[in-house]
């Protein structure tokens, strides 16, 4: 009977791992909480991507505004397309900080150039430090900070016309 069991242990184990393994499939990547939610913006102490000799810090995001942080470069696709998106929250006068993340500064202001430029403040991040801090696995992704530098919402990828609709909106609303 324990030679039955023995036998037995390789197969449960591997079903256990199986099953375990097919959950994780299931899981979809964009849609994981930061683990940042309700905690400070990270510090951080960098120049703006139009003048190298401007330096930004926290203070940019604590100051009583909430602010959509968005993360982006000019090698990434999916910021292109959310760029039309990102322009009309400009319009609906919601403020906006960019993260110009492991880029070079010629690109970045290229990438602006062609394809506007929503934000009041384009933070220089070519090294992702800051994106780091964040938890940045790519771009685009976007943050709301609310009045006193806390963050409020997450949105990892391409922010959509529904999106902005369903969910950051209501969520600048909220903190507003």
């Amino acid at each position: 009977m324990n030679r039955r069991l023995l036998l037995l242990l390789p197969l449960i184990g591997f079903l256990g791992l199986s099953l375990f393994l097919y959950k994780g499939l299931s899981l979809d990547p964009f849609h994981r909480d930061s683990a940042l939610m309700a905690r400070d913006f990270p510090e951080f102490d960098l120049a703006t991507l139009e003048d190298p000799e401007r330096r930004v810090d926290r203070s940019l995001l604590a100051n009583g505004e909430v602010t959509l942080v968005n993360v982006w470069g000019e090698w990434c696709p999916e910021c292109r397309r959310e760029m039309p998106q990102l322009l009309d929250l400009a319009d609906r006068g919601i403020r906006m900080v960019g993260v110009n993340y492991k880029d070079t500064r010629e690109k970045g202001i290229g990438f602006l150039q062609d394809f506007g430029n929503p934000f009041e403040v384009n933070i220089f991040d070519p090294d992702g430090e800051l994106g780091f801090e964040l938890g940045v696995y790519g771009a685009p992704e976007t943050f709301l900070v609310d009045r006193d530098g806390i963050i409020r919402y997450h949105h990892t990828g391409y922010i959509s016309a529904s999106d902005i609709r369903d969910h950051v909106l209501p969520e600048v609303q909220k903190w507003q």
